[in-house]
């Protein structure tokens, strides 16, 4: 039997997701078990997890996962290459994966590895620095270094998912990780995309309904537009889902009924604006180079919204998913040197049974600590209890945005046990 790892940020999990998950056991065969590590709180494109971390876990494994553990928000808040090698970092640390399985457009892992070793040659580095050095953005700069190198096969690093899986298989060979890549073909709505199985469609139409009509604070104008679809869609269940549908699990039903649900940036303006207006120095944070600090703190005190701030800040150079990310982490205190060596622990956040045997395997091969309680979490020392300490704030800012206000109480990181999931959703 196989022990597959899956890196995701289910934000929120969908039918989509449930279909790669059984996709991959398919494939591989023989009952395999599935291991995720999931962002927390926070997620790679920028942005508050629309559901927290444990009720997305815990749909994840109603949805056919047998384990998650949470990729900590300094690591879910890299670059996509940053992003990647963290999650490789942590399936390698549980001592138990045999494989890495992504979604992705190709759905063919020799093509996807090949462009992975072509990005990484010296020809391609060079390519890469000079696109840069004339000023152009990495994703442009990476595509011309491919195109270089490849020719025509680089048409794989055009789609969005196709790039993440180049960067796990990266992250594989750099880390010399026993694990062999498996990738399923991506079906139904495109990466971000407003129709089929897609999470950006599902958190848009969630946003109706905090605050009807309304963008994203952290939408800036070069942003694709919102999406215009009644939320009749967006709220139906698994049951009812098809291939043109999206949905919403009972779990996160759960989680929207009890007021932690959705969280979405609106409710952080007042926050975000109010710590960023006491920074001075932004030198450190993940993601600044070439002045960009200098242009943050100039329209950090002369901009009344945080999409004006990021309005004024970009420029073609700059993804706004970048510029995003940069912002939180000026919220949250994340610096460059905390994520310059791998994730310290594994904090559990749901599982099965399945994944309750997964567990005690791991606790007999995993290279760092594991988590498994609040109580736990209080033992750490060193790295590891700083970073556990620096997400328990993390948590407590991202409460704040509870419709719910009996929901925002401070301290939860240290209350919260892992999910157990027997049996059907709640």
């Amino acid at each position: 039997m196989k022990t597959i790892g899956i890196i995701a940020e289910y934000n929120p999990f969908h039918a989509g997701h449930a279909y790669h998950i059984s996709e991959t056991k398919r494939v591989a065969g023989g009952g395999s078990d599935i291991v995720c590590v999931m962002s927390g709180n926070f997620v790679q494109r920028g942005d508050f997890a629309v559901f927290e971390k444990h009720a997305r876990a815990k749909a994840a494994v109603y949805g056919g996962a047998d384990l998650v553990v949470e990729l900590p928000s300094p690591y879910a808040l890299l670059s996509a290459e940053g992003f990647a090698r963290a999650g490789v970092s942590l399936l390698d640390s549980l001592g138990v994966c045999d494989s890495l399985s992504f979604g992705s457009e190709s759905g063919d892992v020799t093509v996807l590895a090949k462009a992975a070793e072509a990005i990484i040659t010296r020809e391609a580095a060079a390519t890469l620095r000079e696109w840069l050095n004339k000023g152009a953005p990495y994703a442009l700069a990476q595509q011309k270094a491919a195109r270089a190198t490849l020719g025509a096969e680089a048409e794989v690093f055009m789609s969005p998912n196709n790039l993440l899986g180049i960067e796990y298989l990266k992250a594989i060979m750099a880390a010399k990780s026993p694990m062999q890549p498996m990738t399923v073909r991506r079906v139904g709505g495109g990466h971000d995309g407003k129709t089929g199985w897609s999470a950006s469609a599902i958190r848009e139409n969630l946003a109706e309904l905090v605050t009807p009509g309304l963008s994203t604070v952290f939408q800036a104008e070069s942003d694709d537009s919102r999406n215009q679809r009644g939320l009749s869609r967006t709220l139906q269940t698994e049951e009812d889902n098809g291939r043109d549908t999206v949905s919403l699990s009972p779990v996160l039903r759960a989680e929207l009924d009890a007021g932690r649900g959705p969280v979405t940036a609106q409710a952080f303006e007042t926050a975000v604006l109010s710590r960023l207006r006491k920074l001075e120095d932004l030198s450190g944070l993940p993601g600044i180079s070439e002045g960009l600090d200098s242009r943050f703190l100039r329209y950090i005190s002369t901009e009344a919204t945080v999409a004006g701030i990021l309005n004024k800040v970009k420029t073609k150079r700059y993804a706004m998913s970048r510029l995003r990310r940069t912002l939180i982490c000026a919220c949250l205190g994340i610096t460059s040197d905390i994520t310059a060596e791998p994730p310290p622990y594994i904090k559990v956040l749901a599982m099965n049974s399945t994944g309750m045997r997964l567990l005690r395997e791991i606790g007999k091969h995993a290279a760092i600590p594991i988590i498994t309680k609040p109580a736990s979490a209080k033992k750490l020392s060193g790295r590891a209890g700083d970073m556990f300490k620096m997400e328990a704030a993390a948590t407590d800012f991202y409460v704040l945005g509870y419709p719910g206000a009996a929901m925002r109480t401070g301290g939860q990181e240290w209350k919260h046990s892992p999910a157990v999931c027997t049996g059907g959703q709640e």
